[in-house]
């Protein structure tokens, strides 16, 4: 069921959305911008189930009850469009196929027609550009929302006509608490998971329901550590490791781009208590040190490469071998 209150935190945010439905005044664009799992899709799509909500009080909305919320639980709502994409970018084909001449029709059952374009940071400048035309003189009833990881690669242009919800990890003790309430986590596994979740429920639920988590945690770790002077033939050895545990594939992506990501936080900051790795600090402090700028954005950059590999069934072995040789390039 589609319900604000069951989105964890976010109180700020999600009191602006509820305020605009109440007003029945939405924008006509958002950015939802943060990290993966942080509630940016969760809300996008109760927002747009509270837009197309027949419930007569607005605060109830969305009530989980009425033929338009259960329409938009079932993602069968013919008013809310999701912009779905195959490729490493959003195409200027995407955006006018899904959009730009669709926009024009009027909502079919409710007040108000709602695209949700999720990985929006991947929209080439070509498809920003023919989406802008819109987001300019856009239909009375359109609701455009942009989910994104990086406002950075966005127009200016694109920037100055939405309005930015940015979407904070949340704190360490909420998630352990939910994990403990809602999945009935033991208290020291919750705290684990919490601690390696970066602030993203999604995350922390995704480890959380992976029984060999903490072995992966590890073995990754092992490997992290020295990532900045491994040999080659170390990460062959890795290659072949991870090649006997390709269901688990996801949790050594995630926990590699995590390690990456607090590199670049400290590079940038100096600050270790925005670190999700903590107890490495000394070393994520020396690799820092090590990589430059453009360097970590292009290994974090790779690992939505590798994932687009590995959904078009490239050689498992030869995306990862790339990945991990591109880990160590500083």
């Amino acid at each position: 069921m589609l319900d604000f209150n069951g989105i964890l935190g976010l109180k700020s945010i999600k009191e602006h959305l509820r305020k605009a439905v109440s007003e029945n005044r939405p924008n006509h664009a958002y950015i939802f911008c943060g990290e993966e799992g942080t509630g940016r899709k969760s809300v996008a799509e109760c927002f747009a189930a509270a837009l197309c909500c027949e419930a007569e009080d607005p605060v109830q909305k969305p009530c989980g009850k009425c033929m338009a919320c259960m329409q938009s639980a079932s993602k069968t709502h013919p008013d809310i469009v999701r912009v779905t994409h195959e490729k490493t970018r959003i195409g200027v084909d995407d955006i006018r196929n899904s959009v730009l001449n669709d926009i024009s029709i009027k909502p079919f059952s409710s007040n108000f027609k709602i695209y949700i374009i999720d990985e929006a940071e991947r929209m080439t400048e070509q498809a920003q550009n023919a989406l802008l035309k819109t987001l300019e003189e856009p239909p009375q009833y359109a609701v455009i929302i942009l989910i994104t990881t990086n406002t950075g690669v966005f127009l200016q242009t694109i920037l100055s006509r939405c309005v930015t919800l940015n979407f904070k990890p949340l704190e360490t003790k909420l998630i352990s608490d939910y994990l403990m309430k809602t999945e009935k986590l033991p208290d020291y596994f919750a705290k684990l998971c919490a601690a390696f979740s970066g602030g993203s429920l999604g995350q922390a639920l995704k480890f959380a329901k992976n029984e060999d988590f903490e072995q992966i945690k590890n073995e990754s770790l092992a490997f992290l550590r020295d990532v900045d002077s491994v040999s080659t033939d170390t990460v062959f050895d890795m290659v072949a490791s991870l090649g006997t545990k390709k269901a688990e594939i996801n949790v050594y992506l995630d926990l590699f781009h995590l390690w990456f990501r607090d590199v670049l936080m400290f590079k940038a900051t100096q600050d270790a208590n925005r670190l999700v790795f903590l107890d490495e600090m000394m070393i994520i402090k020396r690799q820092a040190s090590k990589y430059g700028f453009e360097a970590l954005g292009n290994i974090l950059d790779s690992f939505y490469t590798v994932r687009d590999r590995l959904n078009a069934n490239v050689n498992f072995d030869t995306a990862i071998e790339l990945l991990l040789l591109r880990m160590r390039e500083h």
